[in-house]
């Protein structure tokens, strides 16, 4: 039996661990983790977690590579340290989107990132909104997925919506926009696009869907270089759509995003923090919606050996 529950974080974002612990009622857990100069990453726990339930916040983001080794060796040195269960709570998995061979000679990197935890000694793992759900299947141990799609979705039920339509930005995310779709019991369409080659472009083709006259609530994963985005918007405003609010449940905002989304013609750019969005990332007409009740709720069901799967029932 674990003694007690104790949550870390890495570097990467403080901010939601301190807030997931805050709706704990606990502290946030001493570790030093730093670089040396000559850049290798050196972890030690700052206090006693042995046979402890180990929770180790760290998202995926920039910079990528630091912060999955980061967390690979928080992991490894909570392992050695005789922590009784290590759960990595990971709320951006980079690499999803390379989840299967559909090209010749290229990795299945969601694949060798889920080899990489397991063998780091992570017993378990706790997500938000996987950019494919069969990531979950490429673990051996316990997977808990838990889903933006309530606290965003609760949000846009407060704004009385009117008249519109939730657009999936590709045929691929028509599960998720539906999803929103029945909870905001609104009308789904979808934009048919393709990706140009390898590189970071797509071309919206066609809308699937009446959207004319209609306002539109435009839903992806995430928001990248806001390359989908960008044309999604395009094509809509092309079909006569009215006003258009864009939501994401990861705003990674690489490169143009930021500057393109600034001169995307949209009401509202709905957001949730499972990664830092900085000051200077942050638009006038961008809304936050938090994460840590949602993760806070899963940890204490996942301490007490709780039903996960209850908190969206």
């Amino acid at each position: 039996m674990y003694t007690d529950l104790a949550v870390f974080t890495g570097r990467v974002h403080p901010e939601l661990a301190h807030q997931i612990c805050d709706r704990l009622g606990r502290p946030v857990g001493k570790v030093d983790v730093f670089e040396f100069k000559n850049e290798n990453i050196f972890v030690q726990y700052q206090e006693n977690i042995r046979q402890r339930d180990v929770y180790l916040v760290q998202p995926f983001c920039s910079p990528v590579s630091t912060s999955i080794l980061e967390l690979l060796i928080m992991i490894d040195a909570a392992k050695r340290a005789s922590a009784g269960r290590i759960t990595a709570v990971i709320p951006y998995f980079a690499y999803g989107r390379s989840d299967k061979k559909d090209q010749p000679r290229v990795p299945i990197s969601a694949r060798l990132m889920a080899n990489l935890i397991e063998t780091a000694g992570a017993d378990r793992i706790l997500t938000l909104n996987l950019h494919a759900g069969q990531i979950q299947g490429f673990f051996n141990v316990p997977v808990d997925e838990l889903s933006a799609l309530y606290p965003v979705s609760n949000y846009l039920r407060e704004q009385r919506l009117e008249n519109y339509t939730v657009v999936a930005t590709d045929v691929g995310d028509e599960k998720r926009a539906r999803d929103m779709a029945a909870r905001l019991n609104i009308p789904l369409a979808i934009i048919e696009k393709r990706r140009i080659g390898n590189t970071e472009r797509t071309e919206a083709m066609n809308v699937i869907g009446d959207v004319e006259g209609r306002n539109v609530l435009i839903l992806d994963d995430e928001i990248d270089t806001a390359g989908t985005i960008t044309e999604s918007v395009r094509v809509l405003r092309s079909k006569d759509c009215a006003e258009i609010i864009v939501g994401t449940y990861h705003p990674i905002l690489s490169g143009p995003a930021v500057e393109r989304l600034r001169a995307a013609d949209v009401r509202e750019i709905v957001v949730t923090d499972s990664v830092p969005v900085p000051p200077e990332k942050r638009l006038p007409n961008m809304t936050i919606i938090p994460t840590a009740q949602l993760f806070a709720d899963a940890i204490t069901r996942i301490h007490s050996g709780q039903s996960v799967g209850a908190l969206f029932q």
